[in-house]
């Protein structure tokens, strides 16, 4: 390509790809914030090289997820994996035990649905695509080594052989088929019970209904009724975990009484899942923001809650920090 193209030709033919590699950063990172400074990253890299694609070798599209995915390698030498709490190998926590904050570690962020949908010239895409940005298959994938994790990715999401792969993460072909097999067995051990990577998630909007006209009526009995036998909650910063409907009913009782039962929601989407952000009453008449909680159905019950309280998390959703009444 001739380096004399303009920025706005440039732009004109990149930009309908900025959602999908947006995406891919993300999977790669489990940051949403690093995802968009590594997005940046790409473009701006290839925007300088723009004059060595050659659209003979390879579709633009291929030749951007090969600067994406090393860009995301580099960054990924440099900075640790994050997890959610299930990650970690957390036991069951007590639900009337103390919170244990671990303020230190880089969490697992959630991906703004509306900033996928924002980006991204073709909506059939980004609705293919939000199956392999479910929140528990991300944080499966941060158990993979960063290679592993890039092939796996290029490979199950993006479609690229073996041999493409192999030449964007300066490998042989067959040690990209080996990391395959490698990663493939380590997520089949992590998620027994998920489908792959091209399925999109459970919605169940009748279920995601009642459960949040339970939780805004501060009703705990109708919320146990509403979860699976395996229910799993996480709430980052907090290593806690809270397993099964019992021991979840018990720590709703505690939320109600440390935080009153007074509470409204706005609803959202994260990693193509539904979600809520909580509101508490603070006594004034107006809501403060509590927790963006992302809901995860199977078989007509929720079977995972994963609740953030981060500040940074709400920005990022555009969540105010306070309601009127």
């Amino acid at each position: 390509m001739s380096s004399n193209v303009t920025d706005d030709e440039w732009t004109a033919r990149t930009d309908p790809f900025r959602g999908e590699l947006l995406a891919h950063c993300y999977r790669m990172l489990g940051s949403y914030h690093d995802a968009e400074d590594l997005l940046q990253d790409t473009m701006v890299r290839a925007w300088l090289a723009r004059e060595r694609f050659d659209d003979e070798r390879a579709s633009l599209l291929t030749w951007l997820y090969r600067i994406a995915s090393n860009v995301c390698l580099t960054a990924l030498s440099s900075r640790s994996r994050r997890p959610l709490p299930s990650g970690l190998g957390q036991p069951p926590d007590d639900p009337e035990g103390p919170f244990r904050p671990a303020f230190e570690v880089a969490w697992l962020e959630p991906f703004p649905d509306a900033a996928l949908d924002a980006m991204s010239a073709d909506p059939s895409a980004t609705v293919s695509g939000r199956g392999s940005l479910r929140i528990a298959l991300v944080a499966a994938m941060q158990l993979l080594p960063p290679r592993q994790r890039a092939a796996l990715i290029l490979r199950e999401v993006v479609g690229l052989s073996a041999a493409e792969i192999a030449a964007i993460i300066d490998a042989s072909v067959g040690a990209v088929n080996s990391a395959l097999q490698r990663a493939r067995a380590t997520l089949a051990a992590t998620l027994p019970d998920e489908d792959g990577f091209g399925a999109a998630p459970t919605v169940d909007d009748d279920l995601i209904d009642r459960y949040v006209d339970a939780f805004e009526r501060a009703d705990v009995a109708s919320l146990t009724r509403l979860v699976a036998a395996d229910v799993l909650m996480e709430m980052p910063p907090f290593l806690n975990c809270i397993v099964g409907p019992s021991d979840y009913g018990v720590f709703m009782r505690r939320f109600y009484g440390l935080r009153g039962t007074d509470v409204r929601t706005v609803r959202v989407g994260a990693n193509g899942q539904p979600a809520f952000c909580a509101y508490v009453g603070v006594g004034d008449g107006s809501y403060q923001v509590h927790t963006l909680q992302v809901l995860t159905c199977r078989a007509g019950r929720l079977i995972r809650n994963t609740v953030f309280q981060d500040p940074v998390v709400f920005e990022t959703f555009g969540l105010s920090r306070q309601l009127a009444g």
